[in-house]
Parts: C-alpha cells; sequence; structure tokens
C-alpha cells in the first residue's frame, strides 16, 4: 500500500478484530492512525480477563480458517509464529448426543471418513463428495467474495465472480443441500452445526456455506497457546509497530462533520481530528447515537427489520479439580435443537432446553487454569433483544451444569471457585451491542454480501464501518478481512482525487 496515506490522520472507534486489521494496513500505508476504544484493553468481544489464577478469553473461541490468519499477517512481512504458538486439536471436538452417546470428531481425514461411515452405511463417499464441493465454496468464497467491498451489485458482474457465485449453490437452502448427501440425523447435526456460528437456522443460510465444513474437517480446528487473546496482543503490537496510537478507556460520544465531511471526533472533553473515520464499533450505534439525523444513511425502522444473528448467555467457570470426559471443545446436542432454533429465530424467547456449548482450554494449555484445575467457557444461544437477570442466569447455569455433570459422571458445583456471567444486558453495556447481539448479522440470503449495511457511508464522504454488521459478516476471520477490505476502499478513493487532481 505504499504511503499513499502519508500525513493523513485516521480514527478508528473500536479496537475488535476489524478494527486492530484495518489501523495495521492504514498505519503501514502512511497514516497516522489513532484507535479510540471504549473499554481498558484491545479486542472487542475478544477482550480477556484474569481471576485467581484462572485466565478466561471473554469471546471467540474457535480458530478456524488459519490460512486468513496467515495472509494477514504476511501483508506485513510476518508470520503467526513470530506472535504465537499454534496448535491443531485432535479431536477437533466431541459432540454430546445424549446420556453415554458421544462421538469425537478426528482432524485426521480418514479417521473422520470411518467415523461417518461407521453411523451411516455409504456416508464416506458422501463426505468425500459433500468436501470436494466445500472446498470449491471456499475457493470462491474466501478468495473471491469476501474481498470483495459489496458496495452494490457491480462488484459482483466480475466474469471470474459471477461464474465463482453461481456454482456455490447460493439460492439453496444449507438444510435441503445437506440432505442431498446425508439422512442419518446424527451427522446432519455434525454438517450443520458450523452454519449456526452464522446466526440463522441451516433452512435460512445459503447452501454456499458449506464452505464453513471444509474449513472445520479440512483446514481444521486449532488454538493459540496462552489463549485467544494472544491474536488481539499480536495484532495490537504490529499496529503499535507500525506507529498506530491507542487509548483506552476513551467512549466516542460524537462525531462530528461539516458539509458531508467528518472533522472531528470527540470521546469525552476531547476533540480529535480526522481526515477519515473509520467505525469499528456496533453500526447501528455510531449511525444512531453518534451521528446527527441528516448524516444516517438508516433509520431505527432498518434496524429494526434487520434479522440478528443469536446473542449468548455465557459463564465463565473455574473449577479447583480436573474434570474427565471433556475435550477442549464440547457441543450438547442432548436436546432437540429444532425447539431451540424457534426460540431464538421464530419465536424469541428463554430456551425451555437449550443446546449449549463447552469450552475447556485448560485441557490443551495448563497456562489458563491453577495447577489440576480446569477452565470452562459455557455458552447457551439465546434470542436477542431478550431481557436477562441474575435470577435467569442462575436458573441456566443450574440448568446445563446438572447436564455437565449427568456427561462427566463427575461432580463439579461443589468445585467451583469461581464464576461469573455475561448476558445481552453485558453485550449492550460493553460494546453498545444492538439488541444485546453476539456475533451480528444473520447471514440469510438477504443479507449476503451486497444487500449488508454498506461499509463506506452514503451520507459522509470520509466515513466508512468495518466489523460484523457490515461486508463480509460476522466471525474473526470475516473480521480481519473486513478490515482490510475498508482500508482498501480509503486507499482506492485517495488514488482516484490523486488521478482526477493529476488530469
Amino acid at each position: 500500500m505504499g504511503n499513499t496515506l502519508r500525513g493523513k490522520k485516521v480514527v478508528v472507534i473500536g479496537s475488535g478484530f476489524s478494527g486492530l486489521s484495518a489501523a495495521c494496513h492504514l498505519a503501514k500505508a502512511g497514516a497516522k492512525v489513532l484507535v479510540l476504544e471504549k473499554n481498558e484493553q484491545a479486542g472487542g468481544r475478544a477482550r480477556l480477563f484474569e481471576e485467581k489464577g484462572y485466565r478466561f478469553d471473554m469471546g471467540p473461541s474457535w480458530y478456524w480458517m488459519p490460512d486468513v490468519f496467515d495472509k494477514f499477517f504476511k501483508h506485513f512481512g510476518k508470520t503467526t509464529d513470530d506472535y504465537y504458538n499454534l496448535i491443531r486439536l485432535n479431536p477437533s471436538y466431541q459432540v454430546i448426543f445424549g446420556k453415554d452417546d458421544k462421538v469425537n470428531i478426528p482432524a485426521n481425514m480418514q479417521e473422520l471418513y470411518a467415523l461417518f461411515e461407521s453411523i451411516e452405511e455409504g456416508s464416506s463417499k458422501q463426505l468425500e463428495a459433500f468436501l470436494k464441493d466445500a472446498a470449491f465454496k471456499y475457493e470462491v468464497g474466501m478468495n473471491d467474495l469476501v474481498y470483495t467491498s459489496g458496495s452494490s451489485m457491480t462488484d459482483y458482474l466480475n466474469m471470474k465472480v459471477f461464474k465463482g457465485l453461481m456454482k456455490t449453490d447460493i439460492l439453496t437452502p444449507f438444510s435441503k443441500y445437506a440432505r442431498k448427501y446425508f439422512t442419518n440425523p446424527k451427522l446432519l447435526q455434525i454438517i450443520e452445526f458450523p452454519v449456526l456460528f452464522l446466526g440463522s437456522t441451516p433452512s435460512n443460510i445459503p447452501a454456499l456455506y458449506s464452505l464453513m465444513n471444509y474449513a472445520d474437517m479440512q483446514l481444521g480446528t486449532w488454538y493459540p497457546m496462552g489463549g485467544m487473546h494472544k491474536i488481539v496482543e499480536a495484532m495490537t503490537n504490529l499496529a503499535l509497530s507500525l506507529g498506530a496510537e491507542f487509548i483506552f478507556n476513551s467512549a466516542v460520544d460524537k462525531i462530528i462533520s461539516e458539509n458531508g465531511e467528518v472533522k472531528k471526533v470527540k470521546a469525552g472533553d476531547t476533540f480529535y481530528d480526522a481526515d477519515y473515520v473509520i467505525a469499528s464499533a456496533d453500526y447501528e450505534h455510531v449511525e444512531q447515537n453518534l451521528l446527527d439525523k441528516e448524516n444516517r444513511k438508516y433509520d431505527a425502522k432498518y434496524w429494526d427489520k434487520r434479522v440478528m444473528a443469536p446473542s449468548c448467555l455465557i459463564y465463565y467457570v473455574g473449577v479447583s479439580k480436573k474434570i474427565k470426559n471433556l475435550q477442549h471443545h464440547n457441543l450438547f446436542f442432548d436436546a432437540d435443537m429444532s425447539i431451540h432454533a424457534n426460540e431464538i429465530y421464530t419465536n424469541p424467547s428463554w430456551p425451555s432446553q437449550p443446546l449449549f456449548y463447552v469450552s475447556c482450554p485448560s485441557k490443551t494449555d495448563a497456562s489458563v487454569a491453577p495447577q489440576n484445575c480446569e477452565n470452562l467457557f459455557l455458552l447457551i444461544p439465546v434470542a436477542p433483544g431478550l431481557k436477562d437477570n441474575e435470577v435467569i442466569k442462575q436458573q441456566y447455569f443450574e440448568q446445563i451444569m446438572k447436564r455437565l455433570e449427568e456427561h462427566t459422571g463427575e461432580s463439579i458445583l461443589p468445585f467451583i471457585e469461581y464464576q461469573r456471567s455475561y448476558a445481552q444486558s453485558n453485550f449492550i453495556e460493553d460494546y453498545n451491542a444492538f439488541k444485546g447481539n453476539a456475533y451480528g448479522l444473520a447471514n440469510t440470503l438477504m443479507q449476503t454480501a451486497f444487500l449488508k449495511p454498506s461499509l463506506k457511508s452514503k451520507k459522509v464522504k470520509n466515513l466508512y464501518y468495518t466489523g460484523q454488521l457490515t461486508v463480509p459478516g460476522p466471525g474473526v476471520p470475516p473480521a480481519i478481512i473486513s478490515g482490510e477490505i475498508v482500508a482498501t476502499e480509503i486507499l482506492k478513493t485517495i488514488k482516484t482525487k490523486q488521478h482526477e487532481a493529476a488530469i
């Protein structure tokens, strides 16, 4: 990117993965980058906290698509090895279907084919065919579509991109597509689980997103020793080395513009000059609360009509003993998925019998818990917009801990020495998250690509957005890519201006 932005002042609001990515790319291009962060540390939803010798990642816990991280650091002449030790998990994760009914998903492909075959005759060949097609979707999705700005439909009329898009079954629901290959309910749950990260039911997610299965099964599930926050530390240190500046505990109150152009950003009693502003904070919050009404592209009705990905009810738990029968990642599918999905997406309500997820990073990494102890991260997907309170949080904690104890065959509750919960109200308080969402917009067909909120403001010419509410969407790898896309768009704008000035 050269020194195209030398001397330009860029203010980045928020230091989640997209903000960190944008800061790095723009600092490399010569900009004077200032990152204003509402909270006390970088990372956004991927913050870290420590209590009683336990170190908890607050948000993301899955490291998928390692090629995206590799590609990011390669831009700066670096590798992930320069910052953290990455290991592949084997098994990738465990799926619990009921009492004494579980499967471990192996990292080795031949073992995975054998596992599928043991559950449904002929499914190993079906899985091979399914993943071959998923590999194509990954190539198209992650190399062509995902790096597109999505400014308008014309971005997708490039012949290579358009042909690729038409071959990705983008108009076919994922659930229908999966059933072309598999009939066994357990295999379907394993195949459909990754798209739950995308914020809707498999029947509302395009089959394009079988690319997630390729990421899961062939590219693998990884873990940076020390925890997911090691990625945040790496990106923050990279940004600092490139000259970016960070100011923490600095919530932005106002974006001040004149004649359709941002001039300053106000945080508390301090005003910061800006040639460009990138909002990596919650898109809806920035538009509805930091901009004057005439500078908003979308109104409140627009946001209310958006289909949001779920929120979460999370528990961070320290246990003063080792626990058997747990892997690093554990999916509890021991309840009816269709009922829970209905309570998230169709009739938003607190779930009657929720599915849930348990991460136990201390199975892999001794540094995240005291000796002979376990670090547990428990997560229940729930509908956004619900009101939480301490009674509700304790009720669900007891419910899922009972099921966890039944699965492990061990008493755990008496050995808990640290417990903290985190729910919708916390997402709102800490991140200004619209309706307390945890994952952004759902990746439904009508909220894919150029149908997402635009990354460039239509009203304020030097204001841009990045992160999970714009392209390419939710998740750590897409957020990192989003930061690069917005940096590229700013550089394109500057080069166009320079070209016009030279004519």
